[in-house]
């Protein structure tokens, strides 16, 4: 409901994408994860790579919820100018966000980079019982993403590289701004990944077992580059603009918005949050800070043991 209210105040915005991926969002940012909302930098957090940025106002809505430096206020001037919150997320602009995204197939390719960079600097640094670096890459991408050429050059990179910790959460929504992707996008997607050299699973994206499940099984394949292709349904629980074309561009309207609240029991209030789920969300702090202090300890003591490396880090 943030992202919808969000869209709504101004006027313009992706409300669709947010409400479909919010329960990956929810499994994801709450439970795999690990980062530091105290410090974006640390080294060894998980990256996370909203591929699908026209859907910023999810990531948004994370950052939030998970304590980073991104208030209510910087989320209530969503696409405003200036703000913290422009309409497509803006690497070194907005803490918490690893690198820009909005052109379809660019946060793919990144997170392969990303990828590739964390197998090298493992390669350098890692020393026995000293795994310095051993974060992950999780993206989200969608069906447009998965149209672009450069999403499959990248893809097949990845799996020629066998990059095991780049984990992808595939938003099948079978919609897109101008309708069904039955119109010009049919392929096997789990085929083409398949053949790449991939792991591939499919779950229900709205059934938090599963996804959760998924993550779970993709972080144990440390051999191949894994792609959970999740089928979620655009603009979900939206009453009467669930899965239409309607709900991927603009604000779902003030009669749909009210129809919405009293579908889901929720409070007039804009932007509300209840507190029982901000509390859930804001345990990322203690267990982020405890992290990054545990992989301090680490440093300290391979510091002491290869002091060259240390040098060099």
């Amino acid at each position: 409901m943030l992202a919808v209210d969000a869209v709504e105040k101004a006027h313009s915005g992706h409300p669709g994408m947010p409400m479909e991926a919010a329960d990956i969002g929810y499994v994801l940012w709450t439970r795999f994860l690990q980062h530091n909302p105290a410090n974006p930098r640390w080294p060894n957090r998980d990256r996370f790579v909203l591929s699908a940025g026209h859907g910023s106002m999810l990531l948004y809505a994370l950052l939030y919820l998970t304590g980073y430096d991104v208030s209510l206020d910087d989320i209530r001037q969503f696409r405003q100018w200036s703000s913290k919150t422009p309409g497509h997320p803006e690497y070194g602009l907005t803490p918490g966000v690893e690198t820009t995204t909005g052109p379809l197939g660019q946060g793919f390719s990144n997170g392969v980079g990303m990828a590739i960079a964390q197998e090298y600097l493992a390669q350098c640094f890692n020393r026995p019982e000293y795994p310095l670096v051993d974060y992950f890459i999780y993206a989200l991408v969608s069906d447009g993403d998965m149209m672009e050429g450069i999403s499959s050059e990248s893809a097949s990179l990845a799996g020629h590289l066998r990059l095991g910790r780049l984990i992808y959460i595939y938003l099948d929504n079978r919609i897109t701004i101008e309708g069904s992707t039955s119109l010009t996008f049919t392929e096997d997607v789990a085929g083409r990944f398949k053949a790449y050299g991939w792991h591939v699973q499919k779950v229900d994206g709205h059934d938090i077992h599963q996804i959760a499940s998924a993550i779970a099984a993709a972080r144990e394949e440390t051999q191949r580059p894994s792609l959970i292709i999740a089928r979620t349904h655009l603009a979900y629980s939206s009453p009467t603009k669930q899965d239409k074309a309607s709900a991927h561009g603009e604000p779902l309207g003030a009669d749909e918005v009210r129809s919405l609240r009293k579908k889901l029991n929720w409070p007039e209030d804009l932007f509300f949050v209840p507190k029982k789920a901000l509390a859930q969300f804001r345990n990322s702090i203690e267990r982020g800070r405890k992290w990054e202090v545990e992989w301090l300890h680490l440093y300290d003591s391979y510091a002491n043991k290869y002091p060259d490396m240390a040098r060099q880090w």
